[in-house]
């Protein structure tokens, strides 16, 4: 399913780009989609062994203009051990004024093969995993000391749509 959402930091393009760079060479990028997963898939039991993600790969930021984007795939193993991609998506940092920025999640989210997960309650857990993602990294280019441990404090957010080189 398509997905996306977008928060809104208090800081200029430029940082922000700086900062999400800085998150995916650090560690805290892989942090946050670890804790966005436990958070957004804890209600929802798909097997006996649900899956687990093992694998967050980035790349960039790039910039182009006045954007900047950093590429991110999740993948993650089923109960037999297959891995298979999660997520596939873009994160655009764009200027929303002088000092502030969007901060924006658009991507493609699978749900594990052979799942028959219900549809709206798949597009819930998308929902909350994504958003709980994109809390954890804009609250973490807003607030750079809290590192990845941020949560949703920091940030307001926006619409929701339905470490490699």
């Amino acid at each position: 399913m398509f997905i996306g959402d977008e928060a809104r930091a208090a800081v200029s393009a430029a940082a922000a780009t700086a900062r999400l760079a800085s998150l995916a060479a650090g560690g805290s990028l892989i942090w946050a989609s670890h804790a966005a997963w436990a958070e957004g898939t804890a209600g929802i039991a798909t097997a006996a062994c649900p899956p687990r993600l093992v694998a967050v790969r980035s790349h960039g930021p790039a910039r182009r203009g006045a954007v900047s984007r950093l590429i991110l795939r999740w993948e993650a193993a089923a109960a037999g051990g297959q891995l298979f991609p999660v997520l596939d998506a873009d994160i655009t940092v764009v200027p929303d004024g002088e000092q502030a920025t969007l901060i924006g999640l658009d991507g493609v989210y699978r749900t594990p093969p052979g799942a028959g997960l219900d549809p709206v309650l798949a597009r819930q857990a998308a929902a909350a995993t994504i958003g709980s993602f994109l809390g954890h990294i804009a609250g973490a280019i807003t607030d750079p000391a809290c590192g990845g441990d941020t949560g949703r404090a920091a940030v307001r957010p926006g619409t929701s749509a339905v470490s490699s080189p």
